[in-house]
């Protein structure tokens, strides 16, 4: 068999031709994950959320769009929607560069093959920049709507990382 003329493709749910969608894109970060990084980090801002699934009491959601917002001097977690994944890593860079002094964002490990993990990750992680990535062994699971909990095999096919953009990196 032959790879060449191969063109990877990504699951509909993967793709953001149709925008963010809570029903899509909505996996809540389990709180065995959250808690440890709330205590290390003291977030303040959760950049992509809603409601039932915010992890600080401020938030952005698909109406007020965190994309188009100022993150500030928010100290930052983002479990961004998996479907467009780029703009939310552009936005985080935009960001860090104006001063935002800690941004967290998990991402999905199984994609560092992909423009937008060659482009605005890799390139400047773990000493050849101010980011920091973080692997988590293994898979969890995520909560999802119906499911909050994620006890119900709601695990995805790929593992994890954080991508850390801290100021205090940045100036050392």
């Amino acid at each position: 068999m032959s790879l060449v003329g191969f063109k990877i493709t990504n699951h509909p749910q993967q793709v953001g031709k149709r925008g963010a969608s809570d029903t899509i894109d909505e996996r809540i970060t389990p709180p065995a994950i959250f808690e440890p990084l709330r205590e290390e980090f003291a977030f303040t801002l959760d950049a992509a959320a809603n409601l039932h699934n915010r992890k600080t009491p401020r938030f952005f959601d698909l109406e007020s769009d965190g994309l188009r917002q100022s993150w500030g001097d928010h100290r930052v977690w983002c479990n961004p929607p998996y479907s467009d994944i780029r703009p939310w890593v552009e936005k985080a860079w935009a960001e860090h560069r104006a001063g935002c002094p800690l941004i967290v964002m998990l991402l999905p490990a199984n994609r560092c093959e992909q423009r937008w993990w060659q482009d605005l990750i890799e390139p400047f992680r773990d000493g050849r920049g101010p980011l920091e990535t973080r692997f988590y062994r293994g898979r969890f699971n995520f909560g999802l709507p119906d499911n909050p909990e994620g006890k119900f095999h709601s695990s995805p096919p790929f593992g994890c990382v954080l991508a850390i953009w801290e100021a205090d990196r940045a100036a050392a």
